[in-house]
């Protein structure tokens, strides 16, 4: 078997092939704005795969992608509806983003529970797993780039910038000033939401950082224990290998790649 995994995020689409052993070397990203049957031809249209298993927050374009990926495989979508190795203790689970639950059955399945994952996306997301392995619901909150692009675009002198490490807390320019507040800012919100998390939890949480400002911001949080870059598409993979039998979908006689260690 030979899976086709996809992250499908407001900003980002990423691939990924694994198997039932793991991520495979195999990976593509494209912008979720400029996905369409033609750019998934150009991508995909020459791999060998048996599954596909899509993970999105974007329905029109999942369902572009399942309309293209019926044809060459078989496909199932990711939802509280999936078989997952984790229980859902939450009023509406038809709410949680796909997303978030591949996040907690990853950090489950590595880290065990309780456990608190933090995606630094388009939005920044919390998902707290509580012993021994339920997911209990979490926090939404705008993301690092959503909230400095939204300050460029709604004032008349505020430029755009590029997020890096201030090197002091005291701005001594526009774009001095505008990365003490994302970056020192933003790690202010993180500690305060994680105290919140703790006390309800009345636990001290393992936390696992993920997405594309995960690295940045986690150097200055002790609180943050793991960096997990690929934890979506790892969750992605187990809930694949979980909800596709072994003797389903169709052939793949031509796949000859090398395992990413």
């Amino acid at each position: 078997m030979v899976f086709l995994l996809i992250d499908n995020s407001n900003t980002r689409t990423k691939f990924r092939l694994a198997d039932r052993d793991g991520l495979l070397e195999w990976n593509a990203i494209t912008p979720t704005q400029e996905l369409s049957a033609e750019r998934m031809e150009t991508l995909l249209g020459d791999l060998e795969f048996t599954h596909s298993m899509i993970c999105s927050v974007v329905p029109k374009k999942s369902t572009l992608m399942q309309s293209w990926l019926e044809q060459r495989s078989a496909v199932d979508t990711v939802s509280c509806h999936s078989k997952l190795s984790i229980e859902i203790d939450y009023p509406t689970p038809e709410q949680i983003g796909a997303d978030r639950l591949a996040n907690a059955v990853a950090a489950h399945a590595r880290f065990g529970a309780p456990s608190v994952v933090i995606d630094f996306g388009t939005a920044v997301t919390f998902d707290v797993i509580g012993a021994p392995g339920s997911y209990l619901g979490g926090v939404i909150a705008p993301g690092l780039a959503t909230m400095t692009e939204n300050l460029a675009t709604r004032t008349a002198l505020l430029p755009q910038i590029d997020l890096k490490e201030p090197d002091s807390a005291i701005g001594k320019s526009t774009v001095h000033a505008m990365q003490v507040g994302a970056v020192l800012g933003y790690r202010g919100m993180i500690r305060e939401i994680l105290l919140g998390i703790r006390e309800d939890l009345d636990a001290d949480p393992t936390v696992i950082a993920t997405g594309g400002d995960a690295a940045l911001i986690s150097k200055g949080l002790p609180e943050i224990s793991h960096l997990a870059a690929d934890l979506t598409l790892e969750g992605i993979w187990r809930i694949a290998t979980s909800n596709f039998p072994p003797d389903s979908g169709r052939s793949c006689r031509k796949f000859n790649l090398e395992r990413d260690r």
